[in-house]
This record gives structure tokens, sequence and C-alpha cells, in this order.
């Protein structure tokens, strides 16, 4: 399928994700016309770690859970990509293998670009360099973020961070209140956060009595975003 099999939803998220609409718009094309259009329904593998990398991509619709396996054989999840944000390009550069599992998300639409035609629209916009370069730099001060929050602040203050970071990826507006479109169970939360589910479940709480948010089986919503950028030390 091609891209002009996306939904006017999809084909939004993609334009409008905050690196890829940022590019020359003969780079937005370029990408747009070499890419091909992925469904995946709830739990499809994308790739696994040791694979060899084949493609690139982008989310347009739903997520991609990035993920690791225990010592004890537990799918343990490091983070999701949400819509408009494109991943896989490093193990393209450097040519060694997939670092970590990929699954869909929920139902799950992605933009991907083959390997060959990556390459060539390195060779045929040389822009793409300093653009991936400026994600990858992204994702490396994010990264240094996480780690300066899981060794500096308190769980309460890094799942208030987690829970304003999902709304702003994935939130619907409902009124007053903010419904986070994700599904994650606590569990999930919990191995995003580097902490066990009970005290992921005992902070909730506390933020439920502070009327901060309203917990569902498999959803989150956000009734006042400033108590939690208080409780994130924001």
């Amino acid at each position: 399928m091609n891209v002009h099999s996306l939904t006017p939803e999809e084909r939004s998220a993609i334009e409008s994700g905050p690196w890829f609409s940022k590019l020359s718009a003969a780079l937005r094309q370029g990408i747009l016309d070499c890419s091909s259009v992925r469904r995946l329904k709830d739990g499809s593998a994308l790739t696994y770690r040791g694979e060899p990398a084949e493609e690139w991509c982008g989310v347009a619709h739903g997520a991609v859970r990035i993920s690791s396996v225990s010592l004890s054989g537990k799918q343990v999840a490091l983070t999701y990509v949400e819509p408009g944000i494109w991943f896989g390009d490093i193990a393209l550069f450097d040519g060694l293998p997939r670092t970590h599992d990929a699954h869909a998300h929920g139902d799950t639409t992605l933009l991907c670009v083959r390997k060959p035609d990556f390459h060539a629209l390195l060779a045929q916009h040389t822009e793409l360099y300093e653009a991936l370069l400026r994600l990858n730099c992204r994702r490396l001060r994010l990264m240094f973020d996480m780690v300066e929050d899981l060794n500096t602040r308190p769980l309460a203050a890094r799942l208030a961070k987690q829970v304003l970071f999902l709304a702003r990826s994935y939130g619907v507006t409902e009124g007053s209140e903010t419904r986070i479109g994700l599904q994650l169970a606590q569990e999930d939360l919990a191995q995003l956060l580097g902490a066990s589910r009970q005290r992921v479940n005992q902070e909730l709480k506390s933020f439920e009595r502070d009327g901060a948010v309203r917990v569902e089986p498999t959803r989150l919503v956000v009734l006042d975003s400033a108590k939690l950028l208080a409780a994130a030390g924001k």
C-alpha cells in the first residue's frame, strides 16, 4: 500500500510530527514517495533483537512498544513510539543488528522506508543527515533525562512526569479532562519507571485522592495537570 491509503488523520499525524514537519518540502515528499503503508494488529511483531535492520519507520497511528527480555524471560517495555515519531534509523547507519524487540501496541499504522530507499534518500538529500543528527540528539537528551530522573527523583515525581508526557502524546481532551488514549496497564507504567506495580499503584491512588487523575482499568484520565506539574517538580 502507498501513502494514499493513509486516512486523513494518519496523514496529518505524519505531516505534523515535530521532526518531519521541519524538513524541506522536497525531502518530505521524497520520504513519502518511497514509503509503503503497513498496518499491524495489536501485539504483532515488527522486529526482534538481533535481526538485521531492513527499514526505517514512522508511526501514523497507534504505538510501537520497544522492549527487551529480562533474565527471567519476561518482556519489559522500555518506551512507546507515538504517532509522528520516526525510528529504526540507528541500525541502518551503523549496520549492526537491532538492539530491541518492537511490537504494535494497539492497532498500529506505520510508514516504512526500505533500507535501499533510505540510503538513496541520504544520497539525494544531504539535508537528511543533519535532520537525523538532530533527531538522535533529541533522543540522547531524553535518555539522559530519564537516567537523571531515575537516580535523582522520587517515584511520585517520575510518575507525574510520565503521565504528563503520555497526556501530551496521546491525550484526547473532553471538556476539562484529558483522557490518555494509549492503553497502559499499571504493570506497563511500572516497567517504564523501573518500579514495582504495587508502588506505582500506591502513587496513582495518591494522585487520585488529590484530584489530579482518575484511574480506569487500562486508561488514565488527567483531571488537573497543574497538580501533576507540581508533583513532577516543574
